[in-house]
C-alpha cells in the first residue's frame, strides 16, 4: 500500500503555517510571478524563504506554482525566477508549459518538477512522456475515474508519483483550460486572473427578440448553468489508495487559515485513522462529514470519479458557499490570562466561540474581555485586522484558530 501524502493549499504565510500545524504533509504556494492565483495573496521571496524554513522545520514539503501557460515576453522574466527558485530551495516546483519546464530544468535542475493539472493529464502515455523529460510526479486531470488512474498506475514506472485531488472547487472547462474570462473581462484564466464567470448566472437571449431575456430554469433569479458542487472524497480514502495515488490535493489557495485548519485536520484525521484500521475509519465517518461540513462550501459531489458528472452535480438556483462557522482569528500569543490575535471577523464580549485544536479537538470557550493594542477594553471588534488581546474562559495554545459558529 502506498501512503498518500496530504497535499494543502496556502496562499499567504499565515494560512502556510496554519497547513503546517494542522497536518499537512506538503504544502503548495506561489509566488508574485506565474501562479494559476493571481488574486490571492501569494508569497514574496522573504516570506518564502521563512515559510519554506518554518516548514521544512517539521519536516513538511513546500512546492511552488508556475503552472502559467507562457508567452515569449515571460520566457525572461522566467528565466531569473527560476534561478531565483535555485536559490529557495523549494521542495518541488508546479508546471503545466513544456517551455517552462524546460527553463527549470535548465535554472534550477536540482529541484524536483511536478506537471500541473492545466497539462492536461489523461492517460499513462502521457504520464510517460514527462516521466522522460524528468518530471517526478503528474497531477491527473480532474476528468479522470479511479479505474482510469489505476490503469495509469499500472503503466508507469514504479517510482512515478501520482497526484490527484480529493477536495475542493471544481472547474466547469476541461482541466481549467477556461476562456470564459478572458472573453468577459479581458483576464486570462491560463494566467492566473480568472474572475470565475462560471459562478454567474445567465439566461437564454432569442436573436429575433432583442433585450427578452429568458430563463434557462424556472426561477425568477435566473440559472447558474455552470455552477458545480464542490469535490469531496472523505467517505472514500480507502478507494482513493487503492487506485495507487501518492498525493492527495486539496484545493484552495484563495481560502482563509479556518478553511485549510478544517480540511487538513480532517483528511489528516481521516487518512490516519484508514492506515490504521479500516474499521476505525469507518466508525469515525460521521465526525469526518460533521466537520468537514464546518468548512465553507457549494454541497458536494465525488466528481469523476466513479461515473461522468450528471446534473445533480450542478448547482442552478444560486452561487454563494455554505458558511456555518466563521473565522475570527489565530491565537499568535498566548499568556498565563490571554491570547493575543489579529481579528478577522467581528465578535463580542461574552459570545460563546470555539477554539479549534489541530489534534480534533473544538473547545467551547466565551469571551470575558477584549482590549486594543493601547490596553484600553472594547466591547466588540467591528473592524478586521485590529491586533487584540482576549481574556477568556479556556486558553488556546499558540496556534490554535479561533472560530464561532455562523447563527445567520
Amino acid at each position: 500500500m502506498r501512503i498518500p501524502e496530504l497535499l494543502i493549499p496556502a496562499g499567504s504565510l499565515e494560512v502556510l503555517k496554519t497547513a503546517v500545524n494542522y497536518g499537512a504533509d506538503a504544502v503548495y504556494i506561489g509566488g508574485d510571478v506565474f501562479s494559476l492565483r493571481a488574486k490571492a495573496k501569494n508569497f514574496t521571496k522573504e516570506e518564502m524563504i521563512e515559510g519554506i524554513a518554518y516548514a521544512h522545520s517539521k519536516n513538511v514539503k513546500v512546492y511552488v506554482t508556475a503552472n502559467i501557460f507562457a508567452h515569449d515576453y515571460d520566457l525572461k522574466e522566467a528565466q531569473d525566477y527560476f534561478a531565483e527558485m535555485a536559490e529557495i530551495k523549494p521542495d518541488a516546483l508546479i508546471i503545466s508549459d513544456p517551455g517552462m519546464f524546460s527553463l527549470a530544468k535548465e535554472y534550477c535542475p536540482e529541484i524536483e518538477r511536478h506537471i500541473s493539472t492545466q497539462a492536461n493529464n489523461t492517460n499513462y502515455m502521457t504520464f510517460r512522456f514527462w516521466y522522460e523529460q524528468g518530471a517526478k510526479r503528474v497531477v491527473t486531470a480532474r476528468e479522470l475515474s479511479l479505474a482510469e488512474i489505476k490503469d495509469i498506475r499500472e503503466h508507469i514506472p514504479e517510482d512515478m508519483e501520482i497526484e490527484s485531488f480529493i477536495h475542493g472547487a471544481m472547474c466547469i472547462s476541461y482541466s481549467g483550460r477556461c476562456l470564459l474570462s478572458n472573453y468577459f473581462t479581458g483576464r486570462d484564466a491560463n494566467r492566473g486572473e480568472c474572475t470565475h464567470p462560471c459562478r454567474w448566472k445567465y439566461a437564454i437571449n432569442e436573436e429575433t427578440r432583442p433585450g427578452e431575456f429568458l430563463p434557462v430554469y424556472e426561477n425568477e433569479r435566473g440559472t447558474y448553468i455552470f455552477n458545480s458542487k464542490d469535490l469531496c472524497m472523505i467517505e472514500h480514502i480507502p478507494e482513493m489508495i487503492d487506485a495507487g495515488i501518492d498525493s492527495f490535493k486539496i484545493e484552495g489557495r484563495m481560502k482563509t487559515a479556518l478553511y485549510v485548519a478544517c480540511v487538513a485536520r480532517t483528511y489528516r484525521k481521516a487518512i490516519d485513522d484508514y492506515l490504521e484500521s479500516r474499521e476505525k475509519y469507518l466508525s469515525n465517518m460521521e465526525w469526518y462529514i460533521s466537520e468537514i461540513s464546518k468548512c465553507t462550501y457549494r454541497q458536494f459531489t465525488t466528481g469523476f470519479y466513479f461515473t461522468k458528472p450528471s446534473e445533480e452535480a450542478q448547482i442552478y438556483d444560486n452561487n454563494t458557499y455554505i458558511n456555518e462557522y466563521i473565522y475570527l482569528g489565530m491565537a499568535e500569543k498566548v499568556d498565563k490570562e490571554s491570547a493575543f490575535i489579529e481579528q478577522k471577523n467581528k465578535f463580542s464580549v461574552g459570545d460563546e466561540i470555539e477554539i479549534m485544536k489541530p489534534d480534533g479537538r473544538n473547545i467551547p470557550t466565551k469571551v470575558l474581555k477584549i482590549e486594543d493594542e493601547k490596553g484600553e477594553e472594547m466591547e466588540s471588534c467591528p473592524h478586521p485586522k485590529q491586533k487584540l488581546r482576549i481574556y477568556l474562559s479556556e486558553l488556546p495554545e499558540t496556534g490554535d484558530i479561533l472560530r464561532v459558529k455562523n447563527e445567520k
